[in-house]
């Protein structure tokens, strides 16, 4: 079983450090395109933590279920209203089946980066396979990585500074791995944190796909179908299962 980074205390204070994630211009977008895609048939959400796109999914008449390996990100979704209708599996979702068959997977906000093996997300690929009906659609957003942007020999790439918060990616090109690091000053104590992920390329997720008998629909910049570009630092991916 993969480490848990979103244990409790992380979970506590999830939601509260991805305000701009819950606002309408952002989440709205991204529910009217999933919800287009499941259609009248139901969902599977692959590291559901606290809800944030599977609750309105739900309200929306969407039947979802979730996998997350954190207990206490769950117990967050629990908390909230709507929740019972949602089924949930605490599992590794690179590997876990729940049972049944969905219109639609998704996996978004970089999740797909905490399979830190290509392994991991090759196997992640074929699970959602074993899941899909036919026809049915993988959706993934995830960032691209911005190795053009780092200075010849350096490793290191700051996404976010200000006087009460400093946080920066390491890059590891041989391995194909980053450490994104945190430090936040909260009412004048130092939180620090650190973790792994494995970047991967538009194109090696194509071909992820088609081993798991995925073939790619469409690609965009954002969930407002913006053209994905060179220019692009993230994507919204959409495979779908052709046999």
């Amino acid at each position: 079983m993969p480490r848990n980074y979103f244990d409790e205390p992380v979970a506590a204070r999830y939601d509260a450090d991805s305000t701009d994630m819950f606002d309408p211009s952002v989440l709205e977008p991204a529910v009217d395109f999933l919800a287009g895609l499941a259609g009248s048939g139901s969902a599977l959400e692959l590291g559901i933590g606290t809800g944030r796109l599977a609750l309105p999914l739900s309200r929306r008449g969407v039947r979802v279920q979730g996998i997350d390996l954190s207990p206490a990100m769950v117990e967050r979704l629990r908390a909230k209203p709507g929740a019972e209708h949602i089924g949930v599996t605490i599992g590794d979702f690179a590997t876990t089946v729940v049972g049944g068959t969905f219109n639609l997977a998704y996996l978004v906000y970089n999740t797909i980066t905490n399979l830190t093996t290509q392994d991991e997300q090759v196997e992640c690929f074929r699970t959602v396979a074993r899941q899909l009906e036919t026809g049915g659609c993988f959706v993934v957003e995830v960032f691209v990585p911005a190795l053009q942007r780092l200075p010849p020999g350096e490793t290191v790439r700051a996404f976010h500074l200000s006087p009460t918060r400093l946080g920066f990616d390491e890059y590891d090109v041989a391995t194909q791995t980053l450490s994104s690091h945190h430090y936040v000053v909260e009412d004048g104590h130092l939180r620090t944190g650190s973790m792994p992920f494995r970047y991967v390329w538009p194109a090696e997720l194509d071909l992820m796909a088609r081993l798991a008998g995925m073939r790619l629909r469409e690609r965009w910049s954002d969930w407002g179908r913006e053209p994905f570009t060179s220019e692009s630092s993230s994507h919204i991916s959409v495979w779908q299962k052709t046999g």
